[in-house]
């Protein structure tokens, strides 16, 4: 007997793969790997694919690219502060010296 449709996660809704997942965020599918990998995003594993659910795609949809900035930890009060170079960008952007 042939099925034409068969939901393998009843509980799921739309399952997409990690393809599908690139497709709609704008990225790789390596990178959704590594979201999922991160726990960033949920995801459920079927033999060797992920499948994810639309509605999940929202926690990493409003993500800011790149890599975060770099923070110096100064040694006598172990406050966390921008480097000197990026808060010297960060001061000409603002337009000030």
């Amino acid at each position: 007997m042939k099925y034409a449709h068969v939901c393998i996660v009843p509980c799921m809704s739309k399952p997409l793969t990690t393809a599908d997942a690139a497709a709609l965020l704008g990225v790789t599918r390596w990178r959704v790997n590594a979201l999922i990998r991160d726990g960033r995003l949920k995801a459920m594993r079927v033999g060797q694919i992920f499948l994810i659910e639309e509605r999940d795609l929202k926690a990493v949809a409003e993500r800011t690219p790149g890599r975060p900035p770099k923070v110096k930890v100064e040694a006598t009060n172990g406050q966390a502060t921008p480097t000197k170079k990026r808060a010297a960008k960060a001061s000409a952007k603002k337009g000030g010296k």
